[in-house]
């Protein structure tokens, strides 16, 4: 079965790791996606010792529980809606999160730099 442009270019998009927070009132924010039980991009890459504002975006129609042992975190996103969750200031590292509901495809990792 040939993949679409589409299918090829989201798994781009899970395997790379994101550097994509920007500073708005001087605070690092940082955007995840929830789409199709994944989370998109899969790796965010935040500096290390900052207080960091992510913000996920629930793009399924099902509920989503953001979970992180390693950042003490654990937020339930329902379908269509999307959630704050603060984070840090974190020591250089790698900090793994999964999706409680669909904790098979739903994975991911912040890695503080």
């Amino acid at each position: 079965m040939r993949d679409s442009r589409w299918t090829r270019a989201r798994n781009a998009l899970l395997v790379l790791p994101a550097i994509v927070f920007c500073f708005g009132a001087g605070r690092p924010e940082v955007t995840l996606e929830i789409r199709d039980h994944l989370f998109i991009p899969s790796e965010l890459v935040v500096p290390a010792n900052t207080k960091v504002k992510l913000i996920v975006h629930n793009r399924d129609k099902t509920p989503e529980e953001f979970e992180s042992y390693e950042l003490n975190r654990e937020k339930v996103i329902m379908g269509g809606q999307k959630a704050i969750i603060f984070i840090g200031p974190l020591k250089p590292g790698e900090y793994p999160f999964f999706g409680e509901f669909n904790p098979k495809t739903a994975q991911g990792k912040v890695i503080a730099e």
